[in-house]
């Protein structure tokens, strides 16, 4: 969860939410704007060019040749009042079942950074309705349980595991951390170390439970790093040298030199897009509407990485990052 409003992100360290308590399924949403299948894609890549497509805050849709894998996908974007200041941790889990069917594909894999709403919500009815495998967090692994997701496809990683999917897709795990306000804290902290007695219907029954990030390759085609928020550890860093960089952009300077510590231990990668800062109460149509200080953070990239090719996404739109 990142929010850069309200000091970006001052109601995370006042709005305490707790692990544990029951949440009702997820029900079906109403239908939204760009329900319409996700485009084909315009850039005519070759049978083995990786294509990117943002789905709006962390998430992405990853497709090479048949193969997708998805990352935080979270498409639905249904209203909290976090940005008319009426923000409520009671707010219901809900699914636009067809805004997300319309756009995720068929995919094998989906990684989910850590369990706040706004990267895993989405993630029980993908999983049940395409038998993907899920790679996630001890707390992922029990909420996604008290959904009704099937344990066999849910694989628990730490960070420091890397995970061979055949013919030569590796997801490298990686230990991350989660963004703070300016006041150094957080959304909903905690971990869950068995599955909740009941099923999440709120928001704020979604704890952290920790936070991975991930480096995705395949046997041809560029390789990625995946944030889901704009927080790291230099050590758990060491040895992935990316070629693109999917970067959080942070909502305060809480923690120190974040972007040119960060750039400096991928190694510099060749490519950096921000993410996670566009207001994700609002629906996938572009042009995309901005929350957090993007210029702000596209200076500091271009001071850090002088070389660097720096790419500004559009919701949905497909990529090869060539």
């Amino acid at each position: 969860m990142q929010h850069p409003g309200l000091d970006r992100r001052t109601f995370m360290g006042t709005a305490a939410a707790a692990a544990g308590a029951g949440l009702a399924t997820v029900a079906a949403a109403g239908p939204a704007a760009a329900e319409q299948p996700a485009p084909a894609v315009t850039t005519a890549p070759g049978a083995t060019d990786t294509v990117y497509r943002w789905f709006g805050t962390a998430g992405w849709r990853i497709d090479h040749g048949r193969r997708t894998v998805l990352f935080d996908p979270y498409l639905t974007r249904f209203p909290t009042g976090l940005y008319d200041g009426t923000f409520s941790e009671r707010t219901a889990l809900t699914v636009n079942t067809r805004l997300v069917d319309a756009h995720v594909g068929r995919p094998e894999l989906i990684l989910v950074s850590h369990s706040h709403w706004d990267h895993v919500n989405d993630v029980p009815h993908i999983a049940v309705t395409t038998g993907a495998t899920v790679v996630g967090t001890e707390t992922t692994y029990h909420l996604l349980r008290a959904l009704g997701v099937p344990a066999g496809q849910l694989v628990v990683v730490r960070g420091g595991e890397v995970l061979d999917f055949g013919d030569g897709l590796v997801v490298r795990a990686v230990s991350s951390r989660h963004s703070r306000n300016r006041g150094h804290q957080y959304f909903a902290p905690g971990t869950l170390h068995a599955m909740p007695p009941q099923p999440p219907t709120t928001i704020g029954e979604l704890p952290e439970g920790d936070t991975l990030a991930f480096q995705l390759s395949f046997a041809q085609g560029p390789s990625a790093f995946l944030m889901g928020a704009s927080d790291f550890a230099e050590r758990e860093l060491a040895g992935l040298r990316p070629d693109i960089a999917m970067v959080a952009v942070p909502g305060s300077t809480a923690t120190h030199r974040y972007v040119p510590r960060l750039l400096d231990a991928l190694g510099h990668p060749g490519t950096v897009v921000p993410v996670h800062w566009d207001r994700f109460e609002t629906e996938l149509v572009n042009p995309v509407r901005q929350d957090a200080d993007l210029g702000a953070f596209l200076a500091q990239v271009r001071q850090a990485s002088p070389r660097a090719r720096v790419v500004v996404p559009d919701y949905l739109t497909p990529r090869t990052f060539r």
